[in-house]
C-alpha cells in the first residue's frame, strides 16, 4: 500500500488550529469561515463612523493598526436600522468582504424603533451578507444600565445564524466621563477599548480564515501533496 505523504505545512496549520480552538471561547461552527474576501467591512452607525473625533481616531481606524487586514468604515452617523438595510449592497457587498462588523440598535433605541423591527432588519442584513459566503459579527452595545433586552436578542441571532458575538462593547466608557466626547460617545481614548475589543472578538476567526484558506490553497491547487 503506497504511502500517503502529508506536508508539514498542512500537518502545522492543522495544529495552529487546533491551539486556536482550545486557547479560548473559540466557535467553529461559525458560517462562512472560509470567506475569500479581502477586507474588513465595519458596518454601523456613530459609534462606528467615530462621532466626537477625528476619522483616524474611529474604532475602525484603530483596529486597522491591529490587524494587516484592510479595514472599511461604513459606519454613517444617526443611522438607524431601516435605512441601514438598504445599503447593505453599495456599502457593505461591494467593498469585497470576507468579515462584516454589524454594530446597530443605539439609534433604533433612542428614536422609538419597536425592537422586534430591529431585530428583524438586523437579522435580514446577516440573511443576505451570508447568503454572498461572507463571515459576520454582530456587536453589542448594550450595557447594564439600559438596553440588556437588545443584548438578549443580539445572542439568540448570533445562535441562530452562526455569527461571531462580541458583546458589551460600551461597558464602563458610558459611565465614564474621561472616556467620552459627549454623553453618548466614546473620545479618542474610548474607540481604542472598543477597537480592542472588536479585535479581540474577531481574531480568532481572522487566524483560522487565513489557516483555513492556506489549507485549501495547498490540497487544491498542489498536485504533489499526495504523491
Amino acid at each position: 500500500m503506497r504511502k500517503i505523504k502529508i506536508p508539514s505545512i498542512v500537518l502545522g496549520v492543522s495544529l495552529l488550529g487546533l491551539m486556536i480552538l482550545h486557547a479560548g471561547c473559540v466557535r467553529s461552527d461559525i458560517a462562512n469561515l472560509e470567506s475569500r474576501g479581502k477586507n474588513i467591512v465595519c458596518f454601523g452607525d456613530s459609534i462606528t463612523r467615530g462621532k466626537g473625533v477625528n476619522p483616524s481616531e474611529s474604532y475602525p481606524a484603530a483596529l486597522a493598526k491591529m490587524t494587516s487586514v484592510p479595514i472599511v468604515n461604513a459606519g454613517i452617523n444617526g443611522d438607524i436600522t431601516p435605512e441601514a438595510l438598504k445599503r447593505v449592497k453599495t456599502d457593505v457587498l461591494d467593498n469585497d468582504p470576507f468579515l462584516v462588523v454589524i454594530e446597530f440598535g443605539g439609534n433604533d433605541y433612542l428614536n422609538k424603533v419597536p425592537l422586534e423591527e430591529t431585530i428583524k432588519n438586523i437579522e435580514e442584513m446577516i440573511k443576505i451578507i451570508q447568503a454572498q459566503g461572507v463571515m459576520v459579527a454582530i456587536v453589542d452595545i448594550s450595557n447594564i444600565l439600559f438596553m440588556e433586552e437588545y443584548r438578549q436578542e443580539f445572542q439568540r441571532l448570533s445562535h441562530k445564524y452562526r455569527t461571531i458575538f462580541i458583546p458589551r462593547i460600551l461597558d464602563d466608557i458610558v459611565s465614564d466621563e474621561s472616556l467620552k466626547s459627549d454623553a453618548i460617545h466614546p473620545n479618542a481614548k474610548g474607540y481604542k477599548i472598543i477597537a480592542y475589543r472588536v479585535y479581540r472578538g474577531i481574531i480568532p476567526y481572522i487566524n483560522l480564515n487565513t489557516i483555513r484558506r492556506g489549507l485549501q490553497k495547498k490540497i487544491f491547487d498542489s498536485s504533489k501533496i499526495f504523491r
